[in-house]
């Protein structure tokens, strides 16, 4: 058991009897009445996002969670194949797990997959991933009036806004806490 108070972004908590884990937390002190902290928690099984008040000396059920690193090794029939890191076991998850996760994943990447009695239950990529850019329109000089930013496709398939200077070919670094974009390596 925690304090409502030491709930942070990852936790994973069991509220009435389901698995969550905390996207977000804002602590807030009212002018009158105790402290309390506003929590943005996501359903690990059916991924619904629910917004839940904590008193801060609130007791809550924390889970643990096994995190294991493993590398992503191919997809194959919607299946995800990854191996453990340490033991060479591999393992197959199906779309549901992987998520939108699949958007950033290129095989060989190494990554974080997270069991709850030894059981899978999600993909943890890692914070910045480099994927190069198979395609996107050439930014025209001087159009900065209408965007700054232009579509491009990545070798994984995903699709995210770009700057106008960034060209068919280049690496990028994207976030994939918000899928942005933040820099050319």
């Amino acid at each position: 058991m925690i304090d409502g108070n030491d709930l942070k972004y990852g936790t994973v908590i069991k509220v009435d009897g389901k698995l969550y884990i905390v996207l977000e937390t804002q602590h807030v002190k009212p002018g009158k009445g105790p402290a309390y902290i506003k929590a943005k928690l996501k359903n690990f099984f059916e991924g619904n996002v629910l917004e839940k008040t904590f008193r801060s000396s609130e007791k809550v059920e924390d889970v643990y969670i096994d995190r294991r690193h493993m590398q992503f090794l191919y997809k194959s029939d919607g299946e995800y194949v990854f191996m453990d890191s340490e033991n060479y076991e591999q393992i197959s998850l199906n779309n549901e797990l992987i998520g939108d996760s699949e958007n950033f994943m290129k095989d060989g990447m190494e990554l974080e997959v997270q069991f709850y009695e030894d059981k899978p239950i999600s993909v943890i990529l890692p914070t910045f991933v480099e994927l190069k850019v198979i395609k996107t329109e050439p930014g025209l000089k001087g159009d900065t009036v209408s965007s700054p930013l232009k579509p491009a496709t990545l070798e994984t398939g995903a699709e995210v806004m770009v700057p106008l200077f960034v060209n068919e070919g280049d690496v990028i670094k994207i976030d994939t806490r918000n899928n942005a974009y933040v820099e050319r390596v």
